[in-house]
């Protein structure tokens, strides 16, 4: 967190004026400092000073002086300020929240011992810290206080945690104590949490901890638990003073500490868990911080000081500025500070969980925040100060936001939509939906108050694009459904969530009632809709009107105003609703009537008066009328009874006012005579509900009243005579009999004999209710009781006037039903004839008369015809036999596959004339290949050919015209049927038939004839590919003569021959053609060269003009220039009319083309006209006309005379006339090319002699080489140079000599090498300067090195005091005592360097044995290298135990490398296993690779597993008396010992046949620690010994799951497997998968095949053995009890009962298993058992005592 200097609040003093306290207010607009002088100084949140006051002391008669202000802080509100003083009270102040507000003390706490400090967590409540130890709370409220606490020393510091609803008290003593108001979940104690090594005078509780420092300079960080997490000690510092003041961020992540002139910042990281310190702050003379404040929202800090000083400091991590309108300050990693720039408002954005937030984002019109944390998401409101912070796992920044509501933020995130309230913490709802168009989404939220309805919010959704979604988010429940046929394109719920308006594609507009699940359409056409806000009105746009319904639940009833535009806005303020509307290029208003839309405001909140009052002053209306109806319902279920008489005589609904004016005056007479509400009154309550048609209401109110007369007379003044009976049946009225005789009565007399027959035949009266139902005409009736009550018709007569009603009536059907019920017949068979009901009439034919069956069923087809009923009279017409019928029947019925069908089956000819009408339909449902079949059956060919034909079937029809034509007539058919369409003008169906009959160059000859040149290509494409090529180029021919330049184009073209076309183009003056083709298809030279053709053609300035155009006017020019078939006029002509600096490179051109014909002469005037004089000279030169050549250079080019006598010696020297080269190459005053020519030619007294007469500077160069030429000659030139270096050395030139020395250099002849530099170093020695002296001898000791003479070298050197490469020769001639003895001796500090050298000499020679005494590590890292492991473990053996443990270890990492465990664990058997937690990895992974060896739980495998049990066992015995002792390692270790231990006891049991069992639990027991052994293996091992000693219930159980664990590690996941088996066992669930299964898969098709054989025989049941506890008898924990047994360490079994103890371990046996165990031993002389017993004694201390245990 870096502190960044802002400015001095108050200038310190030069003397001791300590500021004693400072308060930030939480709304951060206030800081209060208190001074010295008592005086409480306030400034605004720019360090502005604005207002003070003084304190006072509680007993004004002891002095302002008395007392000194020892804590201040600021009210919840800002508003007050609280202060603490030594005078044992508290004031608090109210300053107001206006500067300048009078200053008033509103209230003052009494303390007996003096205040030392002071917190306000809550609105009325303070908490005091004094010095006799107690913390107690004041209520500013009641003006009282109380002790929360007390202790025995003085508190020193208070402070709160982050939310405020805990604090921590420091005290004198060094005890931190810890109080909640609330935990807040969390689960932390309260109480005393720590004891501080010193006085806690500086405390600061943290968002994950407690800091705590005073005098001792140490700063300690508590965990939540009171533990010692980091300590930071400054003892050592001696600038570091003690700690005085401590300040907690505002997030909790961040804490101050001052102390002298010193600021520390420590920030917590939650990546380590840890506080990480910043580099402190130093300040000169700031001296000791007396109080530290951080402003609540973290962007400042204020520094008092005890000087009097105040520093106000910028807390923030960066600072930008988002698009030039926000400034945001990161003050904390989860704190964010946004202002806006333009109006200075600020908001403070937070991570309550103490989140990194990564990115803040302005977006909603700049009014809503949006911030990601790595966990959650962060929204907020900025004009309402609403912020919120959710759950939001990383999504990758893909979320889209949508602001449109002010209430909720709606996200979309991987078609998931979420809301989130402004303010609310949780998530409101979350739904699936991928539409995110804030149109078809509605949400509601309390924006209405509703009478009963304290939490209304509501989401209207798509599902799909047909399906609206209704919820209720409060409650979280589906409110409904909504399925429509079309796509919705917009939706809206009303403002209370109770109606939802939607519109489709089809512009239709739904209106849904939420609560009666009621849809109703309300208009089409919709252009626009729009709910009217604060109201239930809404209003749409139907082409040109504007509908309004102002009373929802009447959607049939609106308001239409006719408008000329569309509407744009609707708008509702100052009482007025006004709808915009755009009508051309302006803007019209319509107001709406603001008394409808206040109608529907004040019946949703229930003020029906209001409603009443704004319905009076309307005209009665289609809308007013449906407002008067629904004002009635709401009033009546109000029981507000004279609201709804008023409605209904508005109504004009007399009847209902008359009920209503009666129910009043009951209610009026029930309130005067009894009191209360009237309208409670069952009578009114049962008045209304009939009102309301809801009769069983009204019935149940009387009946619990127990006036069942009254609800007897309601149902007989309504007339409704069934309840009636029904209701004095159900409660046995005594007067039943009466009334069933009075509705008698009443029946007959109102003529309902109906009625009454059907009271007589329910009363069993059958004859009476006949006669009724004949009298009221009803003979269906009469016959239904006649007949299923035959013995009421007493004669045939009575059957007769019934039949003669039916017949009467038509209903001949019925008669039948009469008459076959009493025997006749014959007559019902004609009855129901006559009444069409055959399917009766053959059925009874069938039974009586079956001779006429047939008949019947063709009557009945004919019949069912006449109906038009055709489908089903085609089955009785076949059953009658009559196919002709029927055959007609299916065509009528156009069922034509049956007809077919019936026709094929047909031999009468009659039939033949059917198929044409069938095929004539196939055909023109062009079902062709049916109607061609039918065709051809019947012989009409021609037909047949015309329908495929005129179809286009030409395949089809063809095949037919083959298989009914010869060949000849079919091609000279479809021929002339060519040429006939040909003359229609129908060429391709012409060419279709041409193609048919292999007549190609017929449809070719026809398009060439019309000129349908693009079809003879075609054609020629697709039967004469070969010739098309040809085709192309002779049509293209033929347009070029027609003139058709185009359409030839693109037949040259089409062949690629599109310089065809360019010629053409150019041939006929084209040129704009020929440049188009050349750029589409020709190169760009191509091109080019059309455009030079083109200008050239054109000549003049019209070249010009036409060359700029195209920018190759250059290219022209060089065109022209670089063509020798043309003269160079053209190219002169473009550059003098256009550029004119181009004339001479054209000369040049000239020049070159002349020269290269061999007119010199002409060439060399145009290089002269191109002024190039040069080349002239160069084409003279060239061939050899040496006169003209400095003829011309002479005139033109005097700078080239030199080259021409350059030329002249160069063919001298080539000629070998030396003289006259030198002369001309002095004459070009190039001497140094005579000396080289005359080196080159091996002429040195030459060369010397040009060079010593007119370059005297070089010759000292010139003999320098001249000494190399010699000294490269061989040995000659060696004598040669040592003759020179002694005259050098005779003349006393010695650095010249010792230069000669050097160059001698002789591999043939070292002694003449080696005498020279000894010279050359003995001259440089004595004769030169040191420098060059240094020099020469670095040159001179290499090579005696190399020539092997090291102690001259290193004599040389020595001279010199060059001591490091003196020894270095030593070292590098293996003169190692030479070596050592300079170095001991000249320069000491070379020793090591000397001994490192000799130690990696022996290294590289190999000679460890040497390398042993000097550096034994070495000698042993080289043992490693080679692999020598014995003779790298005898060596380290001789070392001390920790050189020993460290190559153990690399020897064992080794061995577990190469598969060898066993070796390795013999290696730690043999050397020991140190407790050395760097050692623990190569301990688990041996005892892993040795726990996953295979096969290895046999007897002979003893050995093994008591190895690896002793060294577990020793290790575990060394961690007991290290500092790992009761680590998790430590446990670890332990858990691996038992388990060595179990399997060496089951390897032991295994080599004696009566300890079989005893094995086989032990492989049982080792399923609890699946954790660290092979699962697979584990279950295969156990379900074996199971299975062998005849356990088959649990060998099952364990085999089983072995089989689904092989199944899971071929999977690679335990996801899938069931542990169902092992419920309420401690076999672990959560365990390592192994890579492979530890079986073969032969192993595991055995295996499977036995478990396979057991489920089959289901002789076994899949349960594990239970004992006394009612748990798995393996299990260490009691299922019901959770109570954990100790495991037996004989059988791995829980120890429940008769147990022998281990006392000195803690480790048990079962008594009987123990005892056995002995036995078996003793009588079979094991060595591998006592083996065990003398382990158990060794790990136990000894054996039990045999005693007998009777604990359970």
């Amino acid at each position: 967190m870096p502190i960044k200097y802002l400015k001095t609040l108050l200038t310190p003093q030069d003397r001791a004026s300590r500021v004693t306290c400072l308060a930030w207010a939480p709304n951060n607009t206030k800081l209060a400092v208190c001074t010295a002088e008592r005086v409480v100084l306030l400034y605004d949140e720019h360090g502005k000073r604005r207002d003070k006051f003084s304190t006072k002391p509680q007993d004004p008669k002891y002095g302002k002086e008395s007392y000194v202000v020892s804590d201040m802080v600021f009210s919840p509100d800002s508003t007050k300020i609280a202060v603490g003083q030594s005078d044992n009270i508290v004031y608090v102040y109210r300053i107001g929240e206006e500067w300048g507000d009078k200053k008033t003390i509103c209230n003052k706490f009494v303390q007996t011992s003096a205040v030392t400090r002071l917190l306000w967590p809550a609105d009325d409540t303070i908490v005091l810290g004094l010095v006799n130890g107690k913390v107690r709370v004041a209520n500013t409220r009641t003006n009282k206080s109380s002790t929360l606490y007390a202790t025995e020393s003085c508190v020193v510091a208070l402070t709160s945690n982050v939310s405020g609803k805990g604090f921590l008290s420091g005290h004198g003593n060094g005890s931190i104590v810890r109080y909640f108001f609330d935990d807040e979940g969390s689960g932390d104690s309260q109480g005393e949490l720590a004891v501080h090594p010193c006085p806690p005078c500086t405390l600061a509780w943290a968002a994950n901890g407690v800091l705590a420092a005073g005098c001792d300079k140490k700063v300690v960080a508590y965990s939540r638990d009171g533990s010692v997490l980091q300590t930071f000690d400054y003892g050592l510092d001696p600038h570091q003073r003690g700690f005085s003041a401590a300040a907690t961020g505002p997030s909790g992540q961040s804490v101050v500490l001052g102390s002298f002139n010193r600021l520390r910042v420590l920030n917590w990281n939650p990546r380590r868990g840890l506080w990480d310190q910043d580099k402190p702050k130093e300040i000169e003379n700031l001296y000791f911080v007396t109080c530290l404040e951080w402003k609540k929202d973290g962007s400042r800090l204020c520094v008092g000081t005890n000087c009097g000083g105040v520093e106000l400091f910028d807390c923030c991590l960066r600072r930008n500025i988002y698009k030039n309108k926000f400034e945001m300050t990161y003050v904390d990693l989860s704190q964010v500070i946004i202002r806006n720039l333009s109006s200075g408002t600020r908001v403070v954005l937070k991570s309550s969980y103490g989140y990194e937030i990564e990115e803040v984002k302005v977006m909603g019109k700049e009014r809503y925040l949006v911030a990601h944390t790595s966990n959650t998401l962060l929204l907020g409101d900025m004009l309402n100060n609403t912020l919120s912070e959710v759950a939001w796992p990383g999504s990758g920044g893909n979320e889209k936001f949508f602001f449109d509501n002010e209430t909720v933020c709606m996200i979309f995130n991987a078609g998931e939509l979420s809301l989130l309230e402004y303010g609310n913490n949780e998530i409101l709802a979350s739904v699936r939906t991928e539409f995110m168009n804030p149109h078809l989404l509605s949400v509601r939220l309390n924006e209405r108050k509703q009478r009963g309805v304290e939490n209304n919010k509501k989401l209207a959704y798509l599902i799909d694009s047909k399906t609206i979604a209704i919820v209720d988010l409060s409650r979280g429940v589906s409110l409904g459904t909504i399925s429509h046929d079309s796509k919705v394109d917009w939706l809206e719920l009303n403002e209370t969530g109770r109606k939802l308006l939607f519109r489709d594609r089809k512009r239709r507009l739904h209106l849904y009632d939420v609560e009666s699940s009621t849809r109703t359409t309300v208009l089409s056409f919709c252009s626009y809709v729009q709910w009217i806000p604060g109201s239930d009105v809404f209003l749409a746009q139907n082409r040109g009107n504007l509908h309004v319904w102002y009373s929802i639940d009447s959607p049939e009833s609106s308001t239409m105003i006719p408008i000329k535009g569309e509407i744009v806005d609707l708008q509702r303020a100052d009482g007025k609703t006004v709808v915009m509307v755009t009508e051309g290029l302006h803007t019209v208003t319509y107001q709406l009537d603001e008394g409808l839309i206040e109608f529907g405001t004040a019946v949703d909140d229930g003020d029906y008066y209001r409603a009443v009052a704004f319905l009076e002053m309307l005209e009665m209306s289609p809308e007013t009328e449906s407002m008067w109806k629904m004002l009635s319902r709401l009033a009546v279920d109000a029981r507000q009874l004279h609201i709804a008489q008023r409605c209904f005589e508005a109504l004009g609904d007399v009847a209902t006012v008359r009920f209503l004016h009666q129910t009043k005056q009951i209610a009026d007479r029930v309130e005067q005579e009894m009191g209360g509400d009237g309208t409670e009154h069952y009578r009114v309550r049962a008045r209304l509900a009939l009102l309301d048609h809801n009769f069983k209401l009204a019935e149940m109110l009387y009946v619990e009243q127990n006036a069942l007369d009254e609800a007897i007379q309601m149902y007989q003044e309504l007339h409704m005579w069934d309840r009636c009976i029904a209701l004095a049946e159900d409660k046995g009225h005594p007067e039943l009999d009466a009334l069933r005789e009075s509705y008698y009565d009443w029946l007959i007399r109102t003529g309902q004999d109906e009625k009454a027959g059907e009271l007589k035949e329910s009363q069993g009266d059958a004859a009476a209710a006949l006669a009724l139902y004949l009298q009221a005409g009803l003979p269906t009736k009469a016959a239904r009781l006649a007949i299923n009550r035959p013995q009421v018709v007493g004669d045939d007569g009575t059957v007769r006037r019934i039949a003669a009603a039916l017949i009467r009536a038509g209903l001949h059907e019925r008669t039948g039903d009469l008459y076959e019920a009493f025997g006749d017949r014959r007559r019902a068979l004609e009855f129901f004839c006559r009444g069409g009901a055959f399917q009766k009439a053959v059925e009874l034919a069938r039974s009586s008369f079956p001779s006429q069956v047939v008949q019947l069923e063709e009557q009945w087809g004919d019949h069912l015809v006449q109906q038009k009923q055709m489908d089903a009279a085609i089955n009785h017409f076949i059953e009658a036999g009559c196919s002709l019928k029927a055959i007609e029947a299916a065509i009528l019925a156009h069922q034509w596959k049956k007809a077919t069908h019936i026709l094929e089956v047909q031999d009468d000819p009659a039939a033949a004339k059917y198929y044409l009408k069938i095929a004539h339909h196939y055909a023109a449902t062009q079902e062709y290949q049916l109607a061609e079949q039918l065709f051809v059956r019947v012989g009409h060919i021609k037909e047949a050919m015309d329908m495929l034909t005129t179809a286009g079937h030409w395949e089809e029809a063809h095949k037919l015209a083959v298989r009914c034509m010869t060949e000849q007539e079919v091609v000279d058919l479809y021929i002339s049927r060519a040429q006939e369409l040909q003359r229609d003008g129908k060429f391709r169906e012409a060419e279709r038939l041409f193609s048919m009959v292999q007549q190609s160059h017929l449809s070719i000859g026809m398009y060439e004839q019309l000129r349908m040149f693009d079809d003879v290509i075609r054609l020629v494409a697709q039967h004469h590919p070969e010739r098309l090529k040809e085709t192309h180029l002779h049509l293209a021919m033929e347009l070029v003569a027609e003139s058709r330049f185009s359409l030839a184009e693109y037949h040259f073209l089409e062949v690629d021959e599109w310089k065809a076309a360019i010629n053409m183009y150019r041939a006929n003056g084209m040129w704009e053609d020929a440049h188009r083709v050349a750029k589409a298809h020709g190169s760009d030279g191509s091109q080019r060269q059309v455009v030079y053709m083109w200008a050239r053609s054109l000549g003049g300035e019209a070249a010009v003009k036409l060359l700029n155009k195209f920018g190759l006017l250059e290219f022209a020019i060089k065109t022209a220039s670089n063509n020798p078939r043309f003269d160079f006029d053209f190219a002169f002509d473009l550059a003098r009319l256009s550029c004119k600096e181009k004339i001479p490179e054209i000369h040049l051109k000239r020049a070159s083309c002349l020269e290269d014909e061999g007119k010199f002469p002409e060439a060399e005037s145009e290089f002269i006209k191109g002024g190039k004089p040069k080349e002239a000279v160069l084409m003279y030169m060239h061939v050899s006309d040496w006169a003209n050549a400095q003829r011309v250079a002479e005139v033109h080019d005097l700078d080239g005379v030199p080259e021409v006598l350059l030329g002249q010696a160069k063919v001298c020297l080539q000629q070998k006339d030396f003289q006259k080269a030198e002369a001309f190459l002095l004459r070009a005053q190039k001497p140094e090319l005579a000396v080289k020519f005359y080196k080159e030619a091996n002429m040195w007294s030459d060369a010397m002699r040009v060079c010593k007469e007119y370059l005297p500077k070089k010759l000292w160069a010139l003999q320098e080489e001249y000494d190399q030429e010699v000294f490269k000659r061989g040995t000659r030139c060696v004598d040669d140079l040592l003759h020179q270096a002694q005259q050098w050395e005779q003349s006393s030139e010695f650095s010249r000599a010792v230069d000669c020395y050097l160059k001698v250099k002789d591999d043939v002849h070292p002694a003449v090498m080696e005498k020279s530099c000894m010279k050359a170093g003995e001259l440089a020695i004595k004769f030169l300067s040191a420098e060059r002296a240094v020099e020469v001898i670095h040159v001179v000791g290499p090579r005696l090195t190399q020539l092997r003479n090291f102690n001259a070298a290193a004599e040389l050197y020595l001279n010199l005091d060059l001591i490091k490469e003196a020894i270095d020769v030593f070292i590098e001639g293996e003169e190692w005592n030479k070596a050592k003895i300079v170095a001991k001796q000249l320069e000491p500090r070379y020793e090591d360097y000397v001994d490192h050298k000799y130690k990696e000499h022996l290294k590289s020679q190999g000679r460890v044995e040497s390398l042993v005494a000097l550096d034994v590590m070495a000698a042993l890292d080289l043992f490693v290298e080679r692999g020598q492991w014995d003779k790298c473990m005898e060596t380290a053996s001789k070392q001390n135990l920790k050189i020993l443990h460290k190559y153990v270890a690399l020897y064992a990492t080794h061995l577990i490398k190469e598969a060898e465990p066993v070796k390795a664990l013999q290696l730690y058997t043999q050397y020991g296993a140190p407790p050395a937690p760097q050692n623990f990895n190569i301990y688990k992974r041996l005892f892993l690779d040795l726990i996953n060896l295979p096969e290895c739980n046999g007897a002979h495998n003893y050995n093994t597993w008591a190895e690896l049990r002793n060294f577990l066992l020793q290790l575990c015995q060394n961690l007991s008396r290290s500092a790992q002792v009761n680590s998790p390692a430590h446990e670890e270790f332990e858990q691996m010992l038992l388990i060595a231990h179990y399997c060496a006891t089951r390897s032991a049991a295994r080599g004696v046949e009566q300890l079989n069992s005893f094995a086989v639990k032990l492989s049982v027991a080792l399923l609890r620690h699946t954790e660290l052994v092979p699962v697979d293996k584990a279950f295969y091992e156990a379900g074996l010994d199971c299975q062998a000693v005849g356990w088959e219930n649990m060998a099952f159980i364990f085999l089983n799951h072995f089989l689904d664990l092989c199944d899971t590690i071929n999977e690679g996941s335990l996801h899938a497997l069931d542990h169902s088996d092992f419920i309420d066992t401690d076999i672990p669930y959560e365990v390592p998968i192994p890579t492979n299964v530890c079986v073969t898969d032969e192993q595991q098709e055995k295996i499977r095949e036995w478990v396979l054989m057991v489920s089959i025989d289901r002789r076994l049941e899949q349960v594990l053995p239970r004992d006394q506890r009612n748990s798995y008898e393996a299990s260490l924990v009691a299922a019901q009890t959770a109570v954990r047994s100790s495991p037996c360490l004989l059988t791995g079994y829980p120890v429940v009962k008769n147990k022998l103890e281990f006392s000195s371990t803690g480790k048990f046996v079962n008594k009987d298993d123990w005892n056995k165990f002995l036995v078996v031993t003793k009588a079979s002389h094991s060595p591998e058992c006592q083996d065990v017993l003398d382990f158990i004694s060794k790990w136990c201390g000894g054996l039990p005592a045999s005693r007998f245990s009777f604990t359970h």
